[in-house]
């Protein structure tokens, strides 16, 4: 019966409590009885790097962790970092934490920081949705909540899991942009297409809009500008209606899914790469 533990992850119906994170937890604490107090302080940044920011990473693949589970944690690897294994010992740190979880580059020890690194692997779910690639839970979702058209946006809909993907959403169209195919996964009105986003770049055409949350696939397939828009139009709004109905009439169709490209220059999503623009 719901819940219980699979594969060293808590499954249920309702979202994990901090409690049932504790296996992983725990196995942190175990590690750090093996710490040798033998070891440069170089070795201990390599087993803090190595084992404890390692450990914790397949749940941050799932699930967004509570802030109390990641200072837990954080615990334990400055114990590692700082004091070896003893983990009564109130020694000082040597530096404050959040200039250790820094880039080398920066003056840091590249030490991860954990809350931006859970973030960097859950918005690899979103890559996965908005490309729509062929997997069941992708599937699952587009059926359940998003067959009539409509997106992720502000109002979030779903289980406990597919609204903390969404709480990154911001973040995730922060450093992607569609190259359009068919249009049903690019919201018309906000996200990045045609070189601009129409929210920004036009808000008198904006003002206008019968429905901000529709696809670029229902403007598309729109049969004028009544469907889309209260009228009649101000100048300006019909002026910057213009040159959306020209954008329109460039795009390719297709039937295709959209593809995702990011700033780095690729369509294939990079956890790393995340990380680095979030930091």
């Amino acid at each position: 019966t719901l819940p219980f533990m699979y594969l060293g992850l808590p499954l249920g119906l309702t979202k994990p409590k901090v409690i049932d994170f504790l296996p992983m937890v725990k196995r942190c604490e175990s590690r750090l009885a093996c710490t040798s107090a033998l070891l440069s302080q170089a070795g201990r940044l390599e087993v803090t790097n190595a084992i404890f920011s390692a450990l914790p990473m397949f749940t941050m693949c799932m699930f967004h962790l509570h802030k109390i589970v990641i200072k837990q944690i954080d615990k334990y690897r400055k114990h590692c970092l700082w004091r070896s294994s003893n983990i009564n010992d109130k020694k000082p740190p040597k530096a404050a934490w959040e200039m250790v979880c820094l880039p080398k580059k920066g003056g840091g020890l590249g030490v991860l920081n954990l809350k931006t690194q859970n973030e960097a692997l859950l918005l690899k779910n979103l890559h996965k949705f908005f490309n729509r690639m062929d997997i069941p839970w992708v599937h699952l979702i587009w059926e359940s909540y998003y067959s009539s058209g409509s997106l992720p946006s502000q109002q979030r809909t779903g289980s406990f899991w597919w609204h903390d993907n969404l709480k990154l959403l911001v973040s995730y169209k922060g450093m992607a942009m569609v190259n359009v195919f068919d249009g049903a996964s690019c919201l018309f009105w906000e996200d990045l297409w045609c070189d601009r986003v129409l929210l920004h770049h036009m808000p008198e055409l904006y003002s206008f809009a019968r429905n901000t949350g529709i696809s670029l696939k229902t403007a598309i397939d729109a049969q004028g500008p009544e469907s889309l828009l209260h009228l009649p139009l101000s100048n300006i709004a019909y002026q910057q209606l213009l040159v959306v109905a020209n954008c329109l009439s460039g795009l390719p169709v297709s039937t295709e899914n959209d593809v995702w490209t990011y700033i780095w220059g690729s369509p294939f999503f990079s956890s790393s790469k995340a990380y680095i623009h979030l930091t």
